[in-house]
């Protein structure tokens, strides 16, 4: 007698594992994106789309057309929130293209960092936000 059979269940009857066995939780995020799919640190092509969810471990997005698996890709998302309710942020993720389903690409995170994004100076105040200089985010503090 084989185990299934002890338990009194046949091979064939077995129940298959259900449900997501993800590691990290997924956030149905749909927000604006651009992309650039990257070879051996060359650009090959950018692109726009737009996220399906997100998790710490991975992005699904729609591309707007198939990429291929394997390759690495940069994704800078447009975030909703922003920094000291001034100035905009971009989640700037870089991975590996797991899977395409269509215009659907899964990829693995391997890094992530927000960013602000630059804006075009204000003619009133002269104030210009710059991507990447710490030193303007703390213009925002001390006001």
């Amino acid at each position: 007698m084989d185990s299934t059979e002890y338990l009194g269940k046949s091979a064939a009857g077995c129940d298959a594992i259900g449900g997501d066995r993800r590691q990290d939780r997924r956030y149905q995020l749909q927000l604006e994106l651009k992309w650039k799919l990257i070879r051996r640190r060359r650009v090959l092509d950018t692109g726009t789309g737009q996220t399906v969810d997100v998790s710490s471990g991975g992005i699904l997005f729609d591309a707007g057309r198939h990429l291929p698996e394997g390759l690495n890709v940069e994704l800078s998302i447009s975030w909703p929130v922003l920094l000291h309710n001034v100035a905009p942020i971009q989640l700037v993720a870089t991975g590996k293209i797991l899977r395409a389903n269509g215009h659907h690409v899964a990829i693995q995170t391997v890094q992530h960092e927000f960013r602000t994004v630059a804006l075009p100076s204000d003619h009133r105040t002269g104030l210009a936000i710059a991507t990447r200089k710490p030193a303007i985010i703390e213009t925002f503090r001390k006001q």
